[in-house]
């Protein structure tokens, strides 16, 4: 498959209503969910109305990613919850998601949000590190099979455990990250390792039983070491592919 180039595609904020309609056709292509779990044309247009957005990122005026924000609030808290974000296949690995990412914050941080948040797999590793390592963002919940088991292919049948991505816009670890001085440096206590093979280890029934070991382990460990107040800090990644979350103490003042 011919891959794309994502730095010539133009993002820009979704209002029409036929921006709704291609989110939502394209949501169905990326994840592939049965009708009952796609997000509805409704509430892409409710996004808009209430505080959050929909950002749009087109290749002429073929529409090739979206991302959609609802605002929510925690322990009198406002933030920006980012609920999806896709990329057409042929788009992806350009650094396309970055920049819609960044497009994301600075339309949040416009209207005075310093907090975004969103969910991902803790088992995919590319995802991880663009999140921790690309952007920022910090790790320190866990949700266990936060939808139940999903029709959708990309989870492999495995319960739908989900970290909780904090992206605190305005902190001195993505100030100075996004300014190209690389993440600061913490004291690593903990690291949890993500194999390489879990991608096809999840796509085979007869080996699907030990993505569920690697998913459990690691569940077990995250859970534990964010109870004793650690948060993930950092992801690395090896010449082979592997994946390892690494942990620390968030020093910033920014709790809640």
């Amino acid at each position: 498959m011919t891959t794309a180039k994502a730095d010539s595609v133009a993002i820009r904020k979704c209002t029409a209503l036929e921006e709704m309609q291609a989110c939502f056709a394209l949501q169905k292509e990326v994840w592939k969910f049965s009708d009952a779990e796609l997000v509805p044309v409704r509430i892409f247009v409710l996004a808009n109305k209430i505080g959050g957005h929909v950002i749009g990122a087109f290749d002429g005026r073929e529409m090739v990613g979206f991302a959609l924000a609802i605002p929510g609030v925690r322990g009198g808290h406002s933030y920006l919850h980012s609920h999806m974000l896709a990329v057409r296949q042929q788009y992806r690995n350009g650094g396309l998601g970055r920049r819609m990412k960044l497009f994301q914050r600075e339309d949040a941080l416009a209207r005075g949000f310093d907090l975004m948040e969103w969910t991902f797999d803790p088992l995919e590793i590319k995802n991880a590190y663009l999140n921790i390592e690309k952007l920022g963002a910090i790790a320190r919940r866990y949700n266990v099979n936060q939808y139940g088991i999903t029709t959708s292919p990309l989870q492999g049948g495995l319960p739908s455990d989900r970290l909780v991505a904090e992206w605190w816009m305005k902190s001195r670890r993505v100030v100075t990250l996004l300014n190209g001085k690389g993440l600061a440096k913490f004291e690593q206590r903990r690291c949890v390792d993500v194999p390489a093979q879990i991608y096809e280890w999840k796509a085979s029934a007869v080996t699907r039983t030990r993505a569920l070991e690697v998913q459990k382990r690691n569940q077990e460990q995250l859970m534990k070491a964010f109870a004793e107040g650690l948060s993930v800090l950092g992801y690395e990644r090896d010449r082979n592919g592997n994946g390892q979350f690494v942990l620390g103490a968030w020093d910033e003042p920014w709790n809640y």
